[in-house]
């Protein structure tokens, strides 16, 4: 007899799930959030958009991508979900947007509840970090398509910000400061390349070298540092240009974004120190130093663009609330890109 089970899918265990996230995704619940009771939709009160002169809403959406397979075989779930909202809230916070709520997508090829909750257990308490609530979501299982052990995580955020208040290139100007804001380490770019170097070289997740103070796989799984309220504690103390979120693509790519097309980013490499987890990885895979630069955040994860005389504050704000920060470099006339010197 042909049944849904049967096929490889368990309703009892998706329900089991549920039950068991509950109590976390609460955690991340902010005022403005209504109960849907059928649960088919998150609802937020539009309401609270009454105090903007014209609010806009920003989303954004994004995965963790192949950083999931190292979780999957170190048995660790809860960083990625923590991975998953750095991805996408912080996007949101480059334009200067307050995050508001967030929903995430799972698809694994079995559920198994304690996994599947300690994913979105992570995805709550980064959201509840972040300052957005998590209200929405949905689990897949794909039996037969995907292995009982594999999934994929992906989600997607909204936030709100005034109109005239949007950061970004428009307000950049020759003479500005560029602040690097550390990394807590690769983030969730450049994977892909991490686990050919893997494959390829006599490392392995166990191996313990001598400049890491933890086995490779748990360093690799480090969580996304997230940024959004730093932010807009910055946005609150004025001067703020704007940001740029370091993710796939490198330091310059990514802060060439928020340049106009008549200045440049002058950064300096000697102004911060690569962190050893990069500097492994660049020896044991012979990985060419351009390669590094448009592939990993090589220790910085967010740079803010502010007024010259917004960056000591600036600093001082990072620093006081847990955040490493230092001037990265300044803008100058141009075309329009970042350059490491």
């Amino acid at each position: 007899m042909s049944t849904y089970e049967a096929a490889g899918v368990d309703i009892a265990a998706g329900e089991q799930a549920v039950e068991l996230m509950k109590s976390r995704v609460a955690r991340s619940r902010r005022p403005e959030v209504v109960d849907d009771v059928s649960g088919f939709a998150g609802l937020f009160d539009a309401s609270a958009f009454l105090k903007y002169r014209r609010p806009l809403l920003a989303t954004s959406t994004d995965g963790v991508g192949t950083k999931v397979d190292l979780a999957r075989r170190l048995g660790v779930y809860d960083t990625v979900g923590h991975d998953l909202v750095g991805m996408v809230i912080d996007d949101l916070a480059v334009c200067g947007a307050e995050p508001l709520f967030m929903t995430d997508y799972i698809a694994c090829g079995k559920v198994i509840p304690e996994r599947i909750a300690d994913i979105v257990g992570g995805i709550a308490d980064a959201c509840a970090l972040a300052g957005c609530a998590l209200i929405g979501g949905e689990t897949a299982e794909h039996p037969g398509l995907l292995q009982p052990d594999e999934f994929d995580i992906a989600g997607a955020g909204t936030g709100v910000v005034e109109a005239d208040e949007i950061l970004g290139p428009d307000r950049v100007n020759p003479g500005d400061v560029v602040i690097g804001m550390a990394s807590s380490g690769i983030h969730s770019n450049g994977y892909s390349l991490v686990r050919h170097i893997l494959a390829t070289t006599d490392l392995a997740l166990e191996t313990q070298l001598a400049d890491l103070s933890r086995p490779l796989g748990e360093e690799l799984l480090t969580p996304t540092r997230i940024y959004a309220q730093d932010c807009l504690a910055l946005v609150r103390g004025g001067g703020v240009r704007a940001f740029a979120h370091i993710t796939g693509g490198g330091l310059t790519a990514n802060l060439a974004r928020s340049l106009p097309p008549t200045a440049d980013a002058v950064l300096q490499r000697s102004s911060w120190e690569i962190p050893p987890l990069f500097m492994a990885l660049q020896t044991y895979g012979s990985v060419p130093q351009a390669e590094m630069d448009k592939t990993f955040n090589l220790g910085v994860g967010m740079a803010a663009i502010v007024a010259p005389d917004a960056a000591d504050d600036a600093v001082r704000t990072l620093a006081d609330r847990g955040v490493p920060a230092w001037v990265l470099g300044e803008i100058t006339k141009g075309g329009g890109t970042a350059n490491l010197m």
